[in-house]
């Protein structure tokens, strides 16, 4: 067999080398050619390193050229596993790269690009979902389509071509004359019997985005159709990029380059640099749904997020005045508890739910040690009590953005006279701290009789729930939704709700509940001055 080039030069070097010196040795020769053997293989080592690197290199150039002249003419992805391509592509929201804003001139103008997303599920979904979307498109410099809110029977998720589907069924765009059927209280065609079951509202009947729309462009009014894209907007189909969905968590967006597997629970991961090199005029995404769907490493965009995420406290002034009323009926000063145990998990797991909430409230917010809380189990509930605590997690997130002390709970803390208790006050010295007035938000039924709600009612003499205050409620009966003209008034009492929990002195919520982290990271941080948490 022959040898190799680089073995024949070293022993031939050794051949010369033994040649040229006198006396030799065998003990001496044999250590200097295993040296010289040794400096060889180094070399080839070392030559092959460098060719690898170069092969490398040129592979991941190569990919890029294609990424760019291949897959940046492509308009629909079905399936990809990585868009993250180079670190160039990094896309960082500064002051220099936001769209020029004009509140005088509205309408579109034929170089203006767009990002449109599907929202879906119940309200806070859908919330989380807008705080996406807002992100996304300032830092892709885009003009966001802004969709209204559903309220009522939700939209579930579905693959991106059904529910984009259905969010255009749903837009009640072709139903207009269902408002004047029902005004006239002639019978209603079989198209119209689910009108009144959902509504629509602008998100700025809920929020005020005026200091958002100050920095970005939003455009509403669409109906979820390419009708409206292309006659409102100029937009043709094949001038559309679509990122479809198969799968609720298939698609993660990152702000840095990582060639690493998607993070968190999603499948794929999308640079947001490489959407931002997107030549069409309008990006559409299917579900931004997801706390942690925006991986975000750029202070920047992180600072972004948090500015999007303050503006979603509820500011409409006929839910304020009612909170407001409600909050001083109360006495100013209360405690504040969200337990969802109507539907789903939540009420397959509402008695540990309940049991939590309750011990955090007692424990974090009144004082009591675990030994006192043990004990009124004992007294309290001697049919339910268990041996041992339940388990109180640490809040990561909110230990990261820890606010001020509150002051101590006033131990005279009181209704107004216009509210009874429900039960006779406390006399024991160790438990008056219960006679804490106490709002209860809930999605359960038959509140004041619920055996699920007994833990709390028994507790807490004056306890109270938002049926406790018809006349507030019924305050919003006349509200009408400004897009389809149905009433709002059975679709608003979950933000009034939030909106008096929020002002409590110290809130508790369900764990895995949206509602409740909202109500804990921007609504109660908000009324109380301090500074909201971010997940995610």
């Amino acid at each position: 067999m022959g040898r190799s080039p680089n073995f024949l030069v070293s022993e031939q070097v050794e051949q010369d080398s033994r040649a040229a010196r006198s006396p030799r040795t065998r003990s001496r020769s044999r250590p200097q050619r295993r040296h010289l053997l040794h400096r060889s293989y180094d070399k080839q080592i070392t030559v092959l390193v460098v060719v690898l690197f170069t092969a490398g290199l040129a592979s991941l150039t190569a990919a890029y050229y294609f990424y760019v002249t291949t897959f940046g003419r492509s308009t629909t992805i079905g399936s990809l596993n990585v868009i993250s391509l180079s670190n160039a592509a990094d896309a960082i929201y500064t002051q220099a790269n936001l769209p020029t804003v004009s509140s005088e001139n509205p309408s579109a103008s034929a170089s203006e690009n767009f990002l449109a997303y599907l929202p879906h599920s119940g309200f806070h979904n859908q919330r989380i979902a807008l705080e996406n979307a807002l992100v996304l498109a300032r830092v892709l410099n885009r003009t966001l389509l802004l969709p209204p809110v559903r309220l009522g029977v939700p939209l579930s998720y579905a693959p991106f071509d059904e529910l984009y589907r259905l969010s255009a069924n749903g837009s009640k765009a072709t139903l207009g004359y269902c408002q004047d059927i029902m005004a006239s209280h002639a019978d209603l065609p079989l198209e119209c019997e689910e009108y009144s079951s959902y509504t629509h509202i602008p998100w700025e009947w809920l929020v005020n985005l005026t200091d958002i729309r100050l920095e970005q462009r939003l455009l509403e009014g669409w109906n979820f159709t390419d009708a409206w894209l292309e006659g409102e907007l100029g937009v043709s189909a094949d001038d559309i990029f679509y990122l479809k969905d198969t799968a609720r968590n298939e698609y993660l967006f990152q702000d840095f380059f990582s060639l690493d597997p998607p993070a968190r629970k999603f499948f794929q991961s999308v640079n947001i640099g490489a959407l931002a090199r997107r030549p069409e005029r309008l990006i559409q995404l299917g579900t931004l749904f997801g706390s942690s769907r925006l991986y975000l490493r750029s202070a920047a965009n992180y600072d972004l997020r948090k500015h999007v995420r303050e503006q979603m406290a509820f500011t409409n002034p006929q839910l304020s005045r009612a909170a407001d009323a409600i909050r001083d009926a109360l006495g100013g000063s209360y405690l504040g508890v969200h337990l969802r145990i109507g539907d789903g998990h939540f009420e397959w797991n509402a008695p540990e739910n309940i049991r939590l909430a309750w011990w955090k409230l007692l424990h974090l917010a009144l004082g009591f040690s675990d030994e006192e809380i043990l004990a009124l189990e004992q007294q309290l509930f001697p049919e339910d009590v268990e041996p041992e605590p339940p388990s109180i997690k640490a809040d990561i997130p909110a230990l990261r953005t820890p606010h001020p002390p509150l002051p101590t709970f006033p131990v005279d803390a009181t209704p107004s006279s216009r509210l009874s208790c429900r039960a006779r006050l406390h006399s024991s010295p160790q438990l008056k701290r219960l006679n804490a007035p106490v709002f209860i938000s809930t999605d359960a039924e038959s509140t004041a009789f619920n055996p699920l709600l007994f833990r709390f009612t028994r507790s807490f003499p004056c306890s109270f729930f938002l049926e406790d205050f018809p006349h507030v409620v019924s305050s919003l009966g006349e509200l009408k939704s400004p897009v389809d003209g149905v009433p709002l008034g059975p679709f608003l009492t979950p933000f009034l709700d939030a909106m008096v929990v929020g002002q409590a002195w110290q809130f508790v919520g369900t764990e895995h509940s949206t509602f409740s982290t909202f109500v804990a990271d921007v609504l109660w941080r908000r009324y109380h001055g301090f500074e909201i948490v971010q997940r995610g």
